[in-house]
């Protein structure tokens, strides 16, 4: 028995208005170079004036450090927000 001819279908192009345009990924840009310097710099910070207050234990003795130790437990909100700070600006790098 013959083999019964194949229909070639045409290629589906759907019209210009339902065709994707660019996506909002193919619009975004890298991030500034200052993104991550800033996010790491606020980590570093962050991380040093939490063992700073813990390495002094509340206590600083040096006279420029006075108004620190007035602060108290509120060195630690400081600490922990310089490190939310900087997840903050890490959301933004791409």
């Amino acid at each position: 028995m013959p083999k019964s001819t194949v229909r070639k279908k045409k290629v589906y192009t759907p019209p210009a208005e339902l065709r994707p345009q660019e996506t909002v990924a193919a619009k975004r840009r890298p991030s500034p170079a200052w993104v991550p310097i800033l996010a790491v710099s606020l980590i570093v910070i962050g991380i040093g004036w939490l063992v700073t207050y813990y390495l002094t234990q509340g206590f600083f003795d040096v006279e420029a450090f006075s108004a620190v130790a007035k602060l108290q437990y509120w060195n630690l909100a400081i600490g922990f927000g310089f490190l939310v700070a900087s997840l903050g600006v890490l959301s933004k790098w791409r």
